[in-house]
């Protein structure tokens, strides 16, 4: 069933205000050529699917260590690619650093006794009031705490780690408590938690509902904005060389396009 309303999420903003003509060539264009992914992604992606079948199972039993290793081991043998694109180390280096951070988390965490009420959660909710812009997104995991209160848990393999007063201005974080409100009820209470795995720390962060409103606003703003644009220019920062896109024949680009209009 097709969603009403234009639908946006976190990362589709997040590549507009760092490179516009990305954006355009992925979300207007549709155009984007296949690209080689990252060893960040890959393994950031192995340890997010790990962590939700761990937390699927001690609904029912109790995992061991061993367990845990042995399906993120299985998930990287059946996935991992040649075409990996790996800047730095070596496959089982970055390998290891998946088992490293399991084994923390495992440790940190143990033995499980929070009240998980959901895994990988989807949410969706209106920006405006008539629901013509909307923002999907989804939560890693989400905890109803004793004191009643609803906390995202949100995991992270990034190399560099946030202060409290960055994540309190988060936008994605903001985002999840908004979809909270949205299942749960305008009045419910939230905290947010980042998981920072590759220091084993967890930050804490929470919004006011004025905070919220002022998200929505400033995110209405810039969707329109990207509505009216007419330039769409490279970042021209950091990215384009970091960028994938940028590495590949930028005629490549050019000749997708010519085949779609013919």
């Amino acid at each position: 069933m097709k969603e009403e309303g234009e639908i946006y999420s976190h990362s589709r903003l997040w590549l507009y205000e760092n490179c516009p003509e990305y954006f355009k060539i992925k979300y207007l264009d549709n155009a984007l050529p296949d690209l080689p992914v990252s060893m960040a992604l890959f393994l950031g992606g192995l340890v997010h699917e790990s962590l939700e079948w761990l937390y699927h199972q001690i609904k029912n039993r109790g995992i061991e260590i061993e367990e845990l290793i042995e399906d993120y081991s299985e998930r990287w043998n059946s996935k991992y690619t040649e075409n990996i694109r790996i800047p730095w180390g070596t496959p089982q280096e970055h390998f290891n650093r998946g088992v490293k951070f399991l084994v923390d988390y495992y440790v940190k965490n143990k033995p499980f006794k929070e009240n998980t009420v959901a895994i990988e959660r989807k949410i969706l909710f209106p920006l405006d009031s008539v629901g013509k812009y909307k923002i999907q997104g989804f939560i890693d995991r989400i905890v109803l705490n004793d004191g009643g209160i609803y906390e995202v848990h949100d995991y992270k393999t990034n190399q560099f780690m946030k202060r409290k007063e960055e994540l309190d201005k988060d936008r994605q974080l903001g985002f999840y408590h908004l979809g909270l409100k949205e299942i749960f009820g305008k009045d419910v209470k939230v905290k947010l938690y980042w998981h920072f795995l590759s220091f084993n720390q967890i930050v804490s962060s929470e919004r006011t509902d004025e905070q919220l409103e002022k998200l929505k606003s400033e995110t209405l703003n810039l969707i329109k904005k990207i509505k009216s644009e007419t330039d769409w220019k490279a970042c021209g920062k950091k990215f384009c060389d970091w960028c994938e896109y940028k590495r590949k024949n930028n005629t490549t680009y050019e000749k997708i396009l010519t085949l779609k209009k013919n």
